[in-house]
């Protein structure tokens, strides 16, 4: 069964930073995509950031040169590094993986930035 564990969110300042991280279990995680997707009330669910097993990168243009994602075979986890941030940013972050031609998601994790 495929799991996927976000934690790691919470209540931030404007510029401060958080650290998320996506705990897999279930997938041959060495191969295996993994990216990050964000949902702000009232909108649709968006790309953050994705890195493939060969740790390749991608950036939604809004968190270009704010937020950094890595990930640690030997841990199963993907993190999602996130500076700099700002009130647009507040949204549930999701982590998501293919396995087998089978779309999994994260139950989500809140960031919430706001003085």
């Amino acid at each position: 069964q495929v799991q996927l564990v976000e934690s790691g969110g919470g209540l931030v300042q404007p510029g401060g930073s958080l650290r998320l991280s996506c705990a897999a279990s279930g997938i041959i995680f060495t191969i295996a995509d993994m990216g990050w997707y964000r949902q702000a009330p009232g909108k649709q669910r968006e790309l953050v950031a994705t890195i493939t097993s060969i740790r390749t990168t991608n950036y939604a243009d809004s968190v270009k040169g704010r937020f950094t994602i890595s990930r640690d075979n030997a841990k199963n986890t993907v993190y999602l590094e996130m500076s700099s941030l700002k009130p647009e940013d507040t949204a549930v972050y999701y982590c998501k993986t293919m396995a087998r031609g089978i779309t999994y998601w994260g139950q989500g994790t809140q960031v919430t930035v706001s003085s």
